[in-house]
């Protein structure tokens, strides 16, 4: 009977000492982000909750839809919301320009160069009298890369020697598939949906760069805040910045996250749920050290040779402090 007393006393006690520590546990802070209306960066955000990475990292996140990256851009410079995923050019620009944002890196995918395989376009050079539909418009940086590595390679100028027909990414896949268009340059889930619809790549933005010499690949695209937010918020967006990184650690890895946010993606089939799945892993940003700062700096220096004043500002270098000095993994 002592035995009994004993262990119920001693649950007790520890039951109000878990209470009492619960108690003191400092509630989620609110955070702020606007995410592309399906977007794959809110596939990130489906799997942290799955995870619970935003309540251990004590973060509750308030997700504002956007219909594109400028109408994220416009609900950060108004302080509809405290962060926007866009690219570190647009930082830059900013920053040249008097704002405070900078840059945390989110992703490495980029997109292609992609053909349907009876096409004429076998490769860069049989770009040269092709037509070419490419996602974006004239200072999208895919086709500032394509056109820096077309003229690399070729001599030649991308501008003059083909047809690049201009559209949204759904219409450039179109294109593509009805023989409209002899080659594709698209954003890199789309041109996941292209393969599984039976196209192929000729060349990735990545390799572009690589024998362009940028000496790796940089993070285009990145979480993007105001420094004077950051040093009012400390906590807030180093916690997010911790659950990101742990969330994209697991969808490295984990397939039963995958299954788990797999609505989220809406996808079709198997085919393009695994290929949509093996395209976004090969693109998660596992570091954020000064050689991916160094990288963006080469990249740019690119970007800003083909895109000039309409991409970069009047001013040819990456802004200092673009990327964040406040985190580092």
């Amino acid at each position: 009977m002592r035995g009994w007393i004993r262990n119920v006393v001693l649950s007790m006690a520890l039951a109000g000492a878990w209470i009492g520590l619960s108690a003191f546990s400092p509630p989620p802070k609110e955070l702020k982000i606007a995410l592309q209306e399906g977007g794959t960066a809110s596939w990130e955000a489906a799997a942290m909750h799955e995870l619970k990475l935003d309540e251990k990292n004590a973060i509750r996140l308030k997700i504002r839809s956007v219909a594109d990256s400028k109408a994220g851009q416009v609900a950060l410079q108004s302080g509809e919301v405290a962060v926007i995923l866009s690219d570190f050019v647009w930082a830059s620009l900013q920053r040249n320009q008097g704002a405070d944002f900078t840059f945390v890196p989110h992703s490495l995918a980029v997109g292609g160069l992609m053909a349907m395989p009876d096409s004429k376009v076998q490769s860069v050079a049989d770009l040269k009298g092709a037509t070419l539909a490419a996602a974006g418009g004239p200072v999208d940086k895919s086709y500032l890369i394509l056109r820096a590595y077309y003229s690399a390679t070729t001599g030649g100028d991308l501008t003059r020697d083909a047809t690049t027909n201009f559209g949204a990414p759904p219409l450039v896949n179109e294109q593509l598939a009805g023989g409209q268009a002899d080659a594709s340059l698209n954003f890199w889930h789309f041109n996941a949906r292209a393969a599984v619809a039976g196209a192929r790549q000729i060349i990735s933005v990545q390799d572009m760069l690589k024998q362009l010499g940028v000496s790796r690949t940089p993070p285009l695209l990145g979480w993007v805040f105001s420094e004077r937010w950051a040093a009012e918020n400390p906590d807030i967006i180093r916690n997010y910045l911790e659950a990101s990184f742990a969330t994209k650690a697991a969808l490295l890895t984990d397939d039963t996250i995958w299954e788990k946010i797999r609505p989220v993606m809406k996808v079709e089939d198997d085919a393009l749920f695994i290929a949509l799945r093996d395209a976004y892993r090969a693109g998660i940003v596992t570091s954020y050290s000064d050689a991916d700062i160094q990288a963006a700096k080469e990249a740019y220096a690119l970007l800003a040779k083909y895109g000039g004043a309409d991409l970069t500002g009047d001013r040819p270098d990456l802004a200092e402090g673009t990327f964040w000095a406040g985190y580092r993994k």
